[in-house]
């Protein structure tokens, strides 16, 4: 039998060439920034005529102007260009930048406005003296570091033990009834505002101590109320991320489940429940409604968290700007500096929380 090949260029007409969308035309690497620049000039040449009828020049209209003549105009070239594909690909990195740069204008905004304000007693006396027979000017926030750091330590010694147990429990052992009701109370205990947590260590405290008493240990309390649900929620992600061959392992070799609990699984995860601890510390120690209601303030130093009222650094910024006295640029002052030292401290947390995930992540390489 006899097969014939039909030579190539007898096949039929010629083929179309086919055009390929992923590799079309390109625009060039520096577009993007050619197009807006030209649209900010654009804008502001828009606003600068509008501006010498005797109007003020408005930069925040200039901006967002620019912003729409941006992505109108690389989201055409683009598609002209490059395709359709590729301009909704530019279309949508425009409108997440947009929303990125929008995000980051009031966290840039208050960072600059309370480190302006908070470096006018950012000085020696504000970390050494108390409130204590001080009117007008002078003082400090000693009283109320320490109260913070005393509540907070003492919430996280509650907190993270009760917390991590659970998330242990609800991984490891937890099924039906019990562990699904445990979940949805944590959820409930996500969402109640911080008010409530303040409320019910008051309410707590008085059972024992009568109506009216106000201690650190309540203020530590209701901060532990607060962190419980967040130490939950994070170290159990943590722990569910933890590959069950692990797990398997231990146990094909003996081990058992307790102790491949605290020598396999805990040792794999601490870098991120370390990580979601030190930022469910972050998240209470700026809290000042619970504080208020249950360890309320004063202007004396207090080391004892069972006897008398202490002093918070959130509690101390509401106090200095609403009982103002003469002058008022003092109280003023002194709540600027207690609020930088307070993102300073939940600075050096979060910085903490980075290097633990860092140098405690567990290594997988050879």
């Amino acid at each position: 039998m006899t097969t014939t090949i039909t030579p190539p260029e007898t096949r039929g007409p010629a083929a179309a060439p086919v055009s390929n969308s992923l590799t079309a035309g390109k625009l060039p690497n520096g577009a993007p920034w050619m197009v807006l620049g030209a649209s900010l000039l654009v804008s502001a040449g828009l606003f600068g005529v509008i501006a010498l009828s005797g109007a003020e020049f408005n930069w925040v209209g200039t901006f967002v102007v620019a912003a729409i003549i941006y992505v109108a105009t690389i989201t055409l070239l683009s598609r002209i260009v490059e395709g359709g594909r590729r301009s909704t690909d530019r279309f949508v990195t425009a409108l997440v930048t947009g929303a990125f740069l929008l995000a980051m204008i009031p966290l840039i905004s208050l960072s600059i406005t309370v480190v302006t304000f908070g470096l006018n007693r950012f000085d020696v006396e504000f970390f050494t003296y108390s409130m204590r027979n001080v009117t007008g000017e002078g003082g400090g926030a000693l009283h109320a570091i320490i109260g913070t750091v005393l509540m907070t330590g003492t919430a996280a010694l509650i907190s993270i033990p009760i917390g991590l147990m659970t998330s242990i429990y609800l991984v490891e052992y937890g099924r039906g009834r019990l562990a699904r009701g445990i979940t949805f109370l944590v959820d409930v205990m996500t969402g109640i505002p911080s008010i409530v947590a303040g409320l019910f260590a008051y309410a707590l405290f008085a059972i024992f101590w009568g109506p009216g008493t106000r201690t650190g240990i309540a203020g530590a309390v209701a901060l532990a109320v607060l962190m419980i649900p967040v130490v939950v929620r994070s170290s159990e992600e943590m722990l569910r991320l933890v590959p069950v061959e692990l797990r398997e392992a231990a146990y094909a070799l003996g081990v058992p489940k307790w102790l491949t609990i605290v020598k396999v699984v805990l040792p794999t995860s601490i870098a991120g429940i370390t990580t979601g601890i030190m930022l469910s510390i972050a998240r209470v120690i700026g809290e000042t409604a619970p504080l208020l209601i249950a360890a309320g303030f004063t202007n004396s130093v207090n080391y004892d968290m069972t006897e008398g009222r202490m002093q918070s650094l959130p509690v101390f910024v509401y106090t200095q700007y609403a009982n103002q006295g003469n002058p008022p640029e003092a109280y003023l002052d002194r709540a600027w500096a207690a609020a930088l030292t307070l993102i300073l401290i939940v600075m050096v947390l979060n910085l903490v929380a980075r290097l633990v995930a860092r140098f405690f992540a567990p290594k997988y390489g050879r």
